[in-house]
């Protein structure tokens, strides 16, 4: 039982190893070669969903002869109409107005993503809320406790 115990104790330290250089040629791998990052210009196109028009998708991107995917995510908001790579700093929302029923507010470039093309300022609006405001919560009860 002893000899038993003592080759399957000596055949897992053997798979251990060997997972664990496999392990560590994938990762050399893709340090250089086609997939790597060897090249300093790379450039990706937009986020492109797998499935509808938001949500988790791929982007390509490209340096000299070398391509790769990676993954990204389309916002499934209102944000995914000028797209998951320009970010923004938006100010408040206006009034509503009455003629359209919406209101709008701007936003200031922040941050591209991927050297993405992003417009400087942007305008996005939504349809006014008809919903009145329910008295805040904490405050029921006057007579509580006291």
């Amino acid at each position: 039982m002893r000899g038993l115990l003592s080759t399957l104790i000596v055949v897992l330290l053997a798979l251990m190893i060997v997972t664990t250089e496999a392990g560590k040629n994938k990762k050399e791998k893709n340090k250089g070669g086609k997939g790597g990052s060897d090249c300093a210009e790379w450039r990706f196109g937009s986020c492109v969903a797998n499935n509808g028009d938001c949500g988790a998708g791929t982007r390509e991107g490209t340096c000299s002869e070398q391509t790769k995917k990676v993954k990204c995510r389309v916002p499934c908001n209102w944000k995914k109409d000028f797209g998951a790579d320009c970010k923004y700093k938006f100010g408040n929302w206006g009034e509503c107005d009455a003629t359209t029923s919406t209101k709008s507010r701007s936003g200031t470039l922040v941050k591209a993503l991927f050297s993405v093309d992003c417009q400087q300022t942007i305008s996005v609006s939504k349809p006014c809320t008809t919903k009145i405001k329910n008295k805040p919560k904490g405050k029921k009860g006057k007579g509580k406790g006291n």
